[in-house]
């Protein structure tokens, strides 16, 4: 754990010294807001209203979602980087766990992923969504559907890093991260009701592990569009989402952190 706080420790500093990284990773989220909110807004329909303030609220937890799932590219980019330029070499001399290298990035990639979390809720309430918009909420859910957020982009994060240790330079790592980002991320209820699908796209949205943390962060947030099929991630969302969350950093670190020790070996 101190070798794993180290390493994030030092990915932490090398943020701060490049700024650019932080500010450009907090523009397209916000864009996104942005575009969605006022370009899709009125003609969208959310549980029969195509009224824009009721998409506004719906689509918010599937933007928080898609934001903290981008962030597995910029992980990937940044562990292949170092890999490429021999910095995992340097960290083999040193007497440390070989595992703590990927927990400390994946530790500093989240701290970068609830920044930018922060402040594109700060946004989102600037263009109008409101927690406990169609369902009364607390404090307490908000914050627990956030922390569904982290949990999500947490375990997303060693997919970037698997993907980041599988590739030879950053660029494909980057190229690597995102292909597989946008299925993932558009069959599901993100943006659109899963219930307006054709049956077959409808069912693998409803199973996605990405659709049941949208799904539960809309049940505590309080928002509308929370859909009503049968499949067991939207009957039960919130453990749906601590599952499906727990199963990917189980295999994805294993998985990860074996190829690590083989490159390095």
């Amino acid at each position: 754990m101190n070798d794993s706080l180290v390493i994030a420790r030092r990915n932490l500093i090398r943020m701060t010294r490049i700024p650019e990284m932080i500010l450009f990773g907090l523009i397209q989220p916000v864009m996104f807001v942005i575009l969605f909110t006022y370009v899709f807004g009125g003609s969208m329909s959310i549980g029969g209203s195509t009224d824009p303030d009721v998409y506004k609220n719906f689509l918010m937890a599937g933007i928080f979602a898609q934001t903290v799932t981008f962030a597995t590219a910029g992980a990937g980019a940044g562990i292949a980087d170092d890999m490429h330029k021999g910095l995992i070499d340097r960290f083999r001399s040193l007497p440390m766990a070989r595992g703590a290298v990927l927990t400390g990035r994946t530790v500093a990639d989240l701290v970068q992923t609830a920044l930018t979390l922060l402040v594109l809720a700060i946004v989102a309430l600037l263009v109008g969504w409101r927690p406990g918009y169609a369902e009364p909420t607390n404090f307490g859910k908000v914050m627990a559907g956030f922390g569904l957020l982290l949990l999500l982009g947490y375990a997303f994060t060693w997919i970037g890093a698997l993907i980041g240790l599988s590739v030879r330079t950053p660029e494909a790592a980057t190229s690597g991260g995102l292909i597989w980002l946008f299925p993932v991320t558009f069959i599901s209820n993100a943006f659109v009701d899963s219930s307006q699908m054709t049956p077959w796209l409808r069912h693998i949205a409803e199973w996605n592990p990405f659709s049941a943390t949208v799904q539960a962060c809309r049940q505590l947030f309080g928002d509308p569009g929370l859909s009503q099929s049968d499949a067991w991630p939207m009957q039960h969302p919130i453990w749906a989402s601590v599952i499906y969350s727990i199963l990917i950093v189980v295999i994805f670190r294993t998985l990860a952190v074996r190829k690590y020790r083989r490159a390095d070996g």
